[in-house]
């Protein structure tokens, strides 16, 4: 369904911030992208949605192809008409806005209203609790009623590729298990997803395919359950290592150089 091909991003035209980074998200089924704080998860997700002038960076190199169709010249509106929705790191929502008007500006580029209709029926089935709040202001919401209404809101236009940014960062476990759980279901929908995350746990636990990031390249592209047991992946992310801490997945990569990485 996607294909980022070579692409390299630059803010401002003095940062570098991703080079040379090609992944692929199939037609369905659920691609990780993981990788720690600076690796470049969320410039990228920005490259694929459009959103990257809105801070000061531009793709430099490399071409992004959306079924069949390079969409990398297109602003984000078109990108969001052809089947492209993001949910942002942070959740972003509109304090002031009840969950219903919240969930109703994700379908603000949409023309079908009758689509519309069944896309908020849809995401109130998948979070039966966002139909008691639906009249509640959003900033009143707990931490994890508030991902879900950001989610719901990604989905509000039907799209085919969902791009989720850090879904599970600052929620308790037991929330962190509820929206991995989501996520499954959205993708066992019909819904291909790209999930960025550091929760490498969860991410692995529901993804088909993986990819690692180190400093802006693709350090580690493995299926899923390879990169579980991947002893770098395992030490680093998952926190599964004896001895003294790393301070970071290069050094890890430094004190291993009998391993050779598949890029």
């Amino acid at each position: 369904m996607l294909a980022v091909q070579d692409i390299e991003v630059s803010y401002h035209g003095v940062i570098t911030a991703v080079r040379g980074v090609s992944l692929e998200v199939p037609v369905s089924g659920v691609v990780a992208l993981l990788g720690a704080n600076g690796a470049g998860k969320t410039t990228i997700l920005r490259a694929i949605s459009g959103m990257l002038r809105f801070h000061g960076a531009r793709l430099t190199q490399g071409s992004i192809i959306f079924q069949d169709e390079r969409i990398d010249t297109l602003d984000a509106t078109r990108i969001v008409r052809r089947g492209i929705a993001q949910v942002l790191e942070g959740r972003r929502l509109f304090a002031d806005l009840t969950v219903e008007e919240n969930l109703r500006t994700g379908a603000l580029s949409s023309r079908d209203a009758a689509a519309t209709r069944r896309a908020y029926e849809r995401v109130m089935d998948l979070f039966p609790v966002l139909r008691e709040r639906r009249k509640s202001q959003a900033g009143y919401l707990s931490g994890g009623e508030q991902q879900m209404v950001a989610i719901g809101r990604g989905l509000m236009t039907s799209p085919k590729l969902l791009l989720l940014d850090e879904p599970s960062l600052g929620l308790a476990p037991f929330m962190v298990q509820q929206i991995r759980s989501i996520i499954a279901e959205i993708s066992a929908s019909g819904t291909a997803v790209l999930l960025v995350e550091q929760n490498a746990q969860m991410a692995l636990s529901i993804a088909t395919f993986g990819y690692v990031l180190e400093t802006g390249k693709v350090a580690l592209a493995k299926p899923a359950e390879e990169l579980l047991q991947d002893e770098a992946v395992r030490t680093f992310y998952l926190g599964l290592h004896e001895g003294e801490e790393l301070s970071n997945f290069a050094v890890l990569r430094q004190k291993r150089p009998e391993r050779r990485w598949a890029l």
